[in-house]
């Protein structure tokens, strides 16, 4: 992801139902970029008036990846995008000693904690109203990252 991507992404959240971080939001992890691990799925703008079909934002705390927000356009959900951004970034925190992802979802976007349990996040709790905009919960779900070199 680059600054130039930002209005699509923002589009992309606006269109998704995110709860809006906004370009401003972006910028400021743009720039740390240490920590943060921001991917774009492109597409052939030829045949599109956009070049970006999805995007991913997430950020590694001491050893816990939090994924913040995964977003595809709707044409393009179903086609593999949201979990290939996903899995590229769970590899990227595996990489840079993660040993656990975290993430948060509306309890009623099930299309997303599908595509969380088949790359393989798990609930672990409920988070009352987190979100806002509407109110509703957050599912929290987790995911190991450290493979057991024994096989037990």
């Amino acid at each position: 992801m680059t600054e130039h991507d930002l209005v699509e992404v923002c589009q992309i959240e606006d269109l998704s139902g995110l709860s809006a971080w906004g370009w401003d939001a972006y910028h400021h992890e743009l720039q740390s970029r240490g920590d943060s691990i921001m991917l774009v799925a492109r597409i052939d703008s030829t045949f599109y008036e956009y070049g970006l079909a999805g995007f991913i934002v997430a950020r590694l705390i001491a050893d816990e990846l939090h994924v913040n927000n995964v977003a595809v356009r709707h044409e393009f959900r179903g086609r593999g995008i949201g979990s290939a951004l996903l899995q590229t970034s769970l590899a990227d925190g595996r990489k840079r000693k993660a040993k656990v992802a975290q993430l948060e979802v509306r309890a009623g976007n099930v299309a997303a904690q599908h595509l969380y349990r088949r790359c393989g996040f798990e609930v672990v709790g409920r988070r009352r109203g987190y979100y806002r905009a509407p109110v509703e919960d957050a599912l929290l779900m987790s995911l190991s990252l450290v493979h057991d070199v024994h096989g037990s």
